[in-house]
């Protein structure tokens, strides 16, 4: 009741990518202008009970499994402590290590879930993605837009491949640094 609308594109966090989870508060409904497009206009999935066009099956059901998970993990309080725990890890690396992990965003305006940054060199970059990759940890190279490196712990990425990646981090850095 505190929020009017909740819109969370939550895809790799609650299912498959893609999947979008909207709330929103009753007294929204009246606000909703006419002339929208039938599927743009909340009203429309309010009183077809979000069934106005065939649902997702699959990824339906996968926000499902992923809430029992979470659910038995001990619920979003314990899921944030992990992830708070996660992030930590791997910036520490960045923030101890400034001259040599240079992080793309601001401290302030971090991302917990998609943690970025920039080695002194390209070849650096290649070697550090190279090598993580010899030690079983893939998926680090940065958007192909930007570059660099983006380590992606999302909610399902444990405590422990967060430890791992900032070891290797610590590693890598005292053999190239």
């Amino acid at each position: 009741s505190r929020f009017a609308l909740i819109y969370a594109g939550a895809q790799k966090n609650i299912g498959p990518a893609g999947v979008t989870l909207v709330v929103l508060r009753d007294d929204m409904l009246a606000r909703c202008k006419d002339g929208n497009f039938t599927m743009l206009d909340y009203r429309t999935h309010a009183e077809k009970k979000s069934l106005f066009n065939t649902p997702p099956v699959f990824a339906v059901y996968m926000v499902r499994l992923v809430f029992e998970w979470m659910k038995k993990q001990g619920g979003l309080k314990a899921i944030e402590q992990v992830n708070r725990a996660k992030q930590e890890r791997v910036y520490q690396m960045i923030d101890l290590h400034p001259d040599f992990y240079r992080g793309t965003v601001e401290p302030d305006s971090r991302s917990w879930m998609n943690i970025t940054f920039r080695l002194p060199s390209e070849e650096l970059e290649a070697k550090f993605l190279t090598e993580a990759k010899a030690a079983g940890m893939i998926g680090l190279k940065g958007h192909r837009s930007v570059g660099g490196i983006r380590v992606s712990l999302y909610n399902a990425v444990p405590l422990a491949a967060a430890d791992r990646v900032a070891e290797f981090m610590e590693e890598f850095r005292k053999k190239n640094g």
